[in-house]
């Protein structure tokens, strides 16, 4: 008994004693790997990241980058009291066409991501199945995402041209619409435009996760509900959906930091519509338009914070578990 007593407790080991020699190669090895990459991005993400945040706070301009004066907080938030007395606001945090820009951000991407993710899932269920040809129309699924943004904008621009494009031809035909729509100029339409032909370009992209989720599902499940006589919705509500509920988490979170950033396509698209500028476009407006690079820089860090609290969120929420155990 003494000698038990003796020994010194779990608690009072040194924090790595208890790791064998194999999990120690396992970590150096992963280190290996990791530092290369965490260099490349504090050089290529980081370093960017905080030269786009100091000019936030300089009066920087195009002709004399890197020689801008210091001016705090002025572009996010200043005020001047006239002479009859009223103070007059200024800033990105009181203009009004950011805040236009940031409710076309927001809208775009929730309504983009929840029909991605809606039609992403259906996609990845009907490609999980087993059928002939599978291979071939997993393939084929994936050409529009394939396809640059830049040049599906231009494809859809001339498809949705009201003068001869197709998609006016065919609703006319088919006595959807009276007359000629010029979907991509007109501010009661463009945002629709760019929507669908988001949803038609991305969705491939959620359907590929979701489904990389879906092969890791065991059969063995299925086929003892198809025993028990589990009706097939059931299944879904009950076994497929929490099992595969770290992969869509994940994909969502991918698919909602780029649906925050979006740029080409409502640039291409859509250039001169309010109806659809977002954060990305009202910011490269002011810094190369507008000659106004520390205006526009303040704009990129306020659609970085935006992103990294509605993640942050997201996170909290939804108590994500990236490992896959399925806890909460």
């Amino acid at each position: 008994m003494s000698d038990v007593a003796a020994l010194p407790s779990r608690a009072a080991l040194p924090r790595n004693q208890g790791l064998s020699d194999l999990s120690r190669e396992r970590l150096r090895s992963a280190w290996i790997f990791l530092v290369p990459m965490c260099l490349a991005l504090l050089i290529v993400a980081g370093w960017p990241l905080a030269r786009s945040i100091w000019f936030s706070v300089t009066d920087t301009e195009t002709d004399h980058i890197g020689q801008g004066d210091f001016i705090g907080l002025a572009n996010y938030l200043t005020w001047k009291t006239l002479p009859s007395g009223r103070t007059v606001f200024y800033g990105v945090l009181v203009n009004p066409e950011w805040w236009n820009a940031v409710w076309n951000t927001v809208r775009f991407a929730v309504v983009s991501v929840a029909c991605e993710t809606l039609l992403g899932m259906a996609v990845a269920l009907a490609l999980n199945a087993n059928f002939p040809g599978r291979g071939i129309v997993r393939a084929a699924i994936l050409v529009p995402w394939a396809i640059p943004t830049i040049v599906s904008a231009k494809m859809w621009a001339w498809m949705l041209n009201d003068q001869f494009g197709i998609i006016n031809d065919f609703f006319l035909r088919i006595g959807l619409i009276s007359h000629k729509i010029a979907f991509t100029a007109t501010d009661s339409t463009s945002m629709f435009a760019v929507l669908a032909v988001d949803i038609w370009k991305t969705t491939p992209f959620m359907a590929l996760l979701i489904l990389a989720g879906l092969q890791l599902v065991p059969n063995d499940i299925y086929e003892a509900a198809a025993i028990d006589g589990v009706h097939p919705l059931k299944v879904f509500w009950r076994v497929t959906l929490p099992l595969v509920r770290p992969a869509i988490m994940v994909a969502v979170i991918f698919r909602f930091m780029d649906a925050m950033r979006i740029f080409d396509l409502v640039y291409v698209l859509t250039p001169n519509s309010s109806a659809t500028k977002t954060m990305s476009v009202i910011a490269r407006e002011n810094m190369f338009d507008f000659n106004k690079i520390g205006y526009g820089s303040a704009m990129s860090t306020l659609l970085f914070l935006i992103l990294l609290g509605s993640i942050t969120l997201y996170l909290w929420l939804g108590r994500v578990n990236l490992s896959g155990d399925g806890e909460r």
